[in-house]
This record gives C-alpha cells, sequence and structure tokens, in this order.
C-alpha cells in the first residue's frame, strides 16, 4: 500500500487548565513544535494523549483546532478507537473526511476475552459504516492496558477481507519479539514498534518507523536516528535514545512526559492531567530531572 505514513511519529500529550478542561491553544503550539523538531507526525488521541479520558466531542475538536491552527491533516493520525461503535465510525468519519491518511483503532476493550471472531465483526462493521474508500486503519496493539490484543490469526485475517484498508499496526506491547514476529508475517504492512529502544532492531527487521510517547520531550534525538538508521553511527545514537527512554520509564510514563513538556515549555499547566491520571509528585519529578542530567540529557 503505497500511501502509508512512516517515519517518527509522536503520540501528542494533552494539556488541561486547572479546570480541566483541554487547552487547546496549548495543544496546538506543541503539536507546532514538534513538527519544527522534525517528526514526520502527529499521533494525536490515543492512549498518551488521555483520550479514553476525553470525550468524543473533545478529541473531534483537538483535531480540528490542529487542522484549523495550520497543520496539515496529512501530518495527523488520530485515534478512533472506543467501545461504542458508534462513536468509533463517528471520529474515524470526521478524520478520514478531514484528509487524515489513516486512524489508529484500539479494539473494545471493556469486555475481555473476546474472540478474533467478536474482534472481526467490530473491525467489519466498522469498516463497513464508515464506507470511504480513502479509510486506512492501523491496529492499535496495547494489550497490558486494553487487555485484548491481536493475534497474527487476527491480523491476517483483517488483511485479507480487506487488503485496501488495514495499513499498518502499531505495537506498544513492550514485547518485541511480538513486533518482530508481526514484521515477519507481514512484511507489506506498516508496522510501528511502540518504543524508540527498539527502533533501530525494528527498522532493520522492515518496520515503518516508531509511534513514541518519549518523543514529546526528544523528538529531535529519535529522528536523527531514524533519518541514519543505515548508517555507521546508528547503535550510538540508538544506545542514546533508549537511555533516555530507560529513565522516563522509571515512572509513570504519561505524567512523567507531561513533567518533562512543562520544564521545557516552562509552563507548569503542563503537569495537570485528566482524572484519574495523577501528575508526578514533585519529589517523582526532580528525581526524574536528576536521573536525566546525570546521564548527559
Amino acid at each position: 500500500m503505497s500511501d502509508c505514513i512512516s517515519g517518527v511519529w509522536v503520540p501528542v500529550a494533552t494539556p488541561f487548565d486547572e479546570e480541566g478542561s483541554v487547552d487547546y491553544d496549548m495543544f496546538s503550539a506543541h503539536a507546532h513544535w514538534l513538527l519544527s523538531e522534525g517528526v514526520d507526525g502527529l499521533a494525536i488521541l490515543g492512549t498518551t494523549s488521555e483520550a479514553n479520558s476525553l470525550s468524543v466531542d473533545e478529541r473531534l475538536s483537538a483535531m480540528r483546532t490542529l487542522i484549523d491552527m495550520g497543520v496539515e491533516p496529512a501530518r495527523l493520525l488520530p485515534g478512533t478507537g472506543s467501545c461504542s461503535i458508534t462513536d468509533a465510525v463517528r471520529m474515524t468519519t470526521a478524520a478520514v473526511d478531514a484528509g487524515c491518511p489513516g486512524v489508529l483503532v484500539l479494539p473494545p476493550f471493556y469486555y475481555k476475552g473476546l474472540s478474533d471472531d467478536a474482534l472481526f465483526t467490530f473491525y467489519s462493521e466498522l469498516i463497513e459504516k464508515v464506507n470511504r474508500d480513502a479509510l486506512r486503519i492501523y491496529l492499535y496493539h496495547i494489550p497490558q492496558f486494553s487487555q485484548v490484543g491481536f493475534s497474527i490469526e487476527l491480523v491476517r485475517r483483517l488483511v485479507h477481507a480487506f487488503p485496501n484498508v488495514i495499513a499498518g499496526l502499531k505495537d506498544s506491547s513492550g514485547d518485541i519479539s511480538n513486533t518482530l514476529a508481526m514484521l515477519e508475517a507481514f512484511p507489506s504492512m506498516h508496522i510501528f514498534p511502540g518504543s524508540e529502544a527498539f527502533l533501530l532492531e525494528c527498522l532493520r527487521a522492515g518496520a515503518a518507523g516508531c509511534i513514541t510517547a518519549s518523543g514529546n520531550a526528544n523528538p529531535r534525538a529519535i529522528c536523527d536516528l531514524y533519518a541514519s538508521w543505515r548508517e555507521d553511527t546508528a547503535d550510538a545514537k540508538q544506545e542514546t535514545v533508549t537511555r533516555f527512554r530507560k529513565i522516563v520509564e522509571q515512572f509513570p510514563l504519561i505524567p512523567g512526559v507531561k513533567a518533562l513538556v512543562a520544564r521545557r515549555a516552562a509552563n507548569a499547566s503542563w503537569r495537570h492531567m485528566r482524572t484519574p491520571l495523577q501528575a508526578l509528585t514533585g519529589e517523582q519529578e526532580a528525581r526524574l530531572a536528576d536521573a536525566l542530567r546525570a546521564s548527559g540529557f
């Protein structure tokens, strides 16, 4: 599929004001900063964006805000998954009609133990109800959160049934053996690890890039690794971005990333989380900053 995305895509964190409302101006400013740092695109409204704590209207407003503020729709990969097929259809249709090159679709996750048949039916119904030739779906595999994952057999069935729609997969499982197995099974799909710690190994196995939360705080180094992954310097660059990621992962990832954005932007509002998530404590943030500083960041 020639119109698939590739490169370094960042799941953009969502800022909130003191009342817990989305701060769309801050959201736009951060998105533009990420693009200025060289990222290929913005994977908005996923896990890092706290999307499952947002209403459908808030999610659609966030997407429209970026487009209205000059972000090309071709640089956006919105998360449009929902436990409600009605909401998933609404958000997916809006993203396709806005000109986005794809959507990242989390499986319905509330009911556990779903069979492959059940998940196949959900995605089939989504595709049929959206009914757009331009629809490109990237499956979102994050079983440690959703408790509902994609087997190789299910992916193969979806690709066979909808070869012009199922474009790729984001593997945020943290299990590189699973990512490599997906890459081997589906060499024509655009598959992305959900961490830059796996970027070089996955690129060498045929990955399309990465979609990584810590790119909110360290985008340029990740982009530099992607741009030079075939060069002799790639392994050293991989070690550097992995070291950064491993430090950030010692803390709750989303509030940790937002704390780093707050420091970079000199804006304390970035520390606000949408309930039920909580910000890092002052002590946690100080330890995070000290660890990064001690490691040369």
